[in-house]
């Protein structure tokens, strides 16, 4: 697997039956079990080959369950703990609980538009999906609570780590300052092109330490439409190949958005893996031009 940095330590293969990634700060935390999937150990075909797990792409449904069976066996659940999301790039995050155990899985969901989760229960496995979008993982030290929401473009501008941490906070009066963060596998900078568009939401988010946002309308030349890339914004982009181009760097963002919201910069864990750089090992929507299936996070307390 292509690492971005040669310090393989920030995020760990585990080789099972059902490989998974997985963060050494993390599993360090005894009371919880995380983990990030790859392709590897399932029983889905082509496209979806092989540990697809998502019912709506067109997969197999038998195919999909049973790839859910492998992997509750391999972190030690059951298949009707999963909980997962209804994922639509909102900054919406709801608090779950055993009650709501199979939703997603072996049930239908009875929510929508849902990119985060919290808990605080034994046994709820908390379920993201992905193939190119960041992932973020919560872990209260003190209130023994967790945390995992979806973070794309969308989220990440409008802030949806600081929405989860806020969400905890009043659910379980989490605190910042006690949290470990960690940033998962998702799209790097080199690899994330985006429009015009997007480098201006996000120009104008993360610019407010230069005053008002009117300064990030862009001025042009002959040849480029250049954006004022100084401060934090050129933290998070820098100029593509093409006019009108810019590399978004989602992992830096995420990274911005936590230590504003009170994480501790050595409570932040961001990973060195680019799914679009690995599309052997992961989904990437990118990398496949859609044709995939989905890599899932998951975390939950320990009964």
């Amino acid at each position: 697997m292509n690492y971005k940095t040669d310090n393989h330590e920030i995020i760990k293969l585990h080789t099972g039956n059902v490989p998974y990634l997985y963060y050494p700060r993390l599993e360090e935390i005894d009371f919880i079990k995380h983990c990030f999937t790859t392709r590897m150990g399932g029983v889905s075909e082509g496209i979806f080959s092989t540990l697809n797990l998502s019912f709506t792409r067109g997969d197999d449904e038998n195919a999909v369950m049973e790839n859910y069976r492998r992997l509750a066996a391999e972190i030690g659940c059951d298949i009707g703990d999963f909980v997962c999301t209804d994922q639509t790039h909102t900054t919406n995050v709801i608090r779950v609980g055993k009650y709501d155990k199979g939703n997603g899985v072996t049930r239908p969901k009875p929510y929508t538009d849902v990119d985060g989760l919290v808990t605080n229960e034994p046994g709820v496995v908390l379920s993201t999906f992905y193939a190119d979008c960041v992932p973020l993982y919560f872990v209260d030290t003190v209130n023994k609570a967790i945390g995992l929401s979806h973070s794309g473009w969308r989220g990440t501008v409008h802030r949806m780590a600081q929405a989860t941490l806020e969400k905890m906070a009043a659910e379980f009066g989490t605190k910042p300052e006690d949290v470990i963060a960690a940033i998962g596998p998702s799209i790097c900078q080199d690899c994330y092109e985006v429009s015009e568009d997007v480098a201006v939401e996000f120009a104008r988010e993360f610019a407010r330490e230069f005053g008002d946002s009117s300064d990030y309308s862009g001025d042009t030349c002959d040849d480029c439409w250049k954006l004022k890339l100084q401060g934090r914004v050129a933290e998070i982009l820098s100029y593509g190949n093409a006019p009108g181009k810019y590399q978004l760097n989602l992992w830096r963002a995420n990274e911005i958005v936590l230590t504003e919201a009170g994480v501790k910069k050595e409570n932040i864990v961001t990973t060195n893996i680019c799914t679009c750089c690995n599309p052997e090992e992961l989904f990437s929507h990118r990398a496949s031009h859609g044709k995939r299936g989905n890599l899932g996070a998951f975390m939950y307390i320990k009964e």
